[in-house]
Order: C-alpha cells, then sequence, then structure tokens
C-alpha cells in the first residue's frame, strides 16, 4: 500500500470497524425498512438509552446513518443503503463456510 491509498484504507477500516459489533449490525438490518426513534431500540433491546446512543454515535460517525431530531425524539435512518447489499455479501461469505464445513464432516 502506498502513501496515496493509505487514507483509503483508512476511512474503509472506520466502516467496517464501526459495523463489528452485532448490535450495530441488528440496527442497520432495522433501519433497511424505515427510519426508528431511538427510543424503539431501548424498548426492543431492553438496554438503556445510553448504550443505544453510544452504539447510534458510532454508526453515524462512519457515515452509515444520519438522524433527525424532532422535538425531544431523534430518528435515524440508513444514510447509505447499499451498506445491505455489503450485508449479503457477507452472509454468502458464512454460507460458503458453511458448504466448506459441511463437506470436511462428510
Amino acid at each position: 500500500m502506498n502513501k496515496k491509498e493509505k487514507p483509503l484504507y483508512d476511512a474503509r477500516a472506520k466502516i467496517f470497524k464501526s459495523l463489528a459489533h452485532p448490535t450495530r449490525l441488528w440496527m442497520v438490518h432495522q433501519l433497511a425498512d424505515s427510519e426508528r426513534c431511538v427510543c424503539e431500540f431501548v424498548d426492543e433491546l431492553d438496554v438503556d438509552f445510553s448504550t443505544i446512543s453510544k452504539h447510534l454515535s458510532v454508526l453515524k460517525q462512519a457515515g452509515i446513518v444520519e438522524d433527525d431530531k424532532r422535538g425531544k425524539q431523534v430518528y435515524y435512518r440508513l444514510k447509505v443503503p447499499c451498506i445491505l447489499k455489503f450485508m449479503h455479501c457477507v452472509e454468502a461469505v458464512i454460507e460458503s463456510q458453511a458448504k466448506e464445513q459441511a463437506r470436511l464432516i462428510k
């Protein structure tokens, strides 16, 4: 990797790091259908508000989600819905690995 390429790879790594938590992956999946209020995530995950806010902040800093404050509520939506295509790719890798493991057992 040369000096010109490093910033791009650093930016990519930041995005991957932001997705490297099961709760954040789940949140991205939930936002695929529609925008969600922080309070909805709190109710569904049964965790405190600050934990949800921290997860959403990580996703926002990575550029994956954006927010919209409405009164006392903050709503989040996917900024780049194409991230869901990547999720399908990850699932293809998981499926491929499972098939390879099954072949080893046979």
